[in-house]
């Protein structure tokens, strides 16, 4: 490989290193934000251990993808042959980590969905209407989605409240606007002339999945997008490896 090669090899990958420090920065702000803003729907699921554990993996996953693309930036720029290496090495086990996470996810959507269903039962059957971090983002999904429960309406004749109470009682919430009467209320509990709630009929759970189902595009696109970022990386980065022969390490800032 020529030495203009060699150059342009090296400030290619010094710009793709940068954009997969930017894309590391993306992902940890995603999983910060999953953890804490109040109104997404993980907050709803703040129970599950296995979800939490998700949003600290998406952290340490940006936080780790920064720091490889720095030592990558550094590696590059200077010419370290060891630097290389190992930037080479951290992203073909990256690589190989989502492939098997995809893998896990795709085989244990079930899993998922029962674990999903299961804790959202419990936030129904405890919801005491004190406007609490968990309710207001239940409430800003039934709203928002125009549904009732997670499979139907049903979901929520567990609720003690809705059981104890005299009156009959249904999550304001749900309130169907178009043929809800009166004041609508945005959280809590409202009151029924009837046993026939004026609520949605549909359960979120399909209002989750269709918009799961718009969206998938993106994210299969954000992920293939990162995975070809990857691939790239690892033939610059090994080309770039195999045509430094010397290694100079005084061309290593000392700070």
């Amino acid at each position: 490989m020529g030495k203009g090669c060699v150059t342009a090899t090296k400030y290619f990958l010094f710009l793709l290193n940068l954009l997969f420090f930017l894309c590391g920065g993306v992902i940890m702000g995603f999983g910060l934000w999953l953890l804490l803003d109040n109104q997404s729907f993980i907050v709803v699921l703040n129970d599950s251990t296995a979800v939490k554990i998700a949003c600290y993996i998406l952290i340490a996953v940006g936080a780790f993808s920064m720091l490889l693309g720095f030592l990558g930036c550094v590696g590059a720029i200077y010419e370290v042959r060891c630097l290389l290496g190992l930037y080479f090495t951290c992203l073909l086990l990256i690589l190989l980590a989502q492939i098997a996470a995809g893998a896990l996810i795709y085989f244990q959507k079930e899993a998922l969905h029962d674990e999903t269903a299961k804790v959202i039962g419990k936030v129904l059957d405890g919801y005491p209407g004190n406007n609490s971090a968990v309710e207001q983002a239940w409430d800003f999904i039934q709203r928002s989605m125009e549904c009732c429960g997670w499979t139907s309406r049903q979901d929520w004749n567990g609720n003690m409240i809705i059981v104890n109470s005299s009156m009959l009682l249904f999550p304001c919430s749900c309130q169907n606007i178009s043929v809800a009467t009166g004041n609508i209320s945005d959280s809590g509990f409202c009151e029924a002339q009837t046993t026939d709630w004026p609520v949605y009929d549909t359960g979120c759970a399909s209002s989750v999945e269709s918009w799961l189902g718009t969206n998938i595009g993106v994210v299969l696109g954000i992920c293939a997008g990162v995975a070809v970022i990857e691939l790239l990386g690892m033939i610059l980065s090994i080309c770039l490896c195999r045509n430094i022969h010397t290694e100079d390490y005084t061309k290593v800032p000392k700070y």
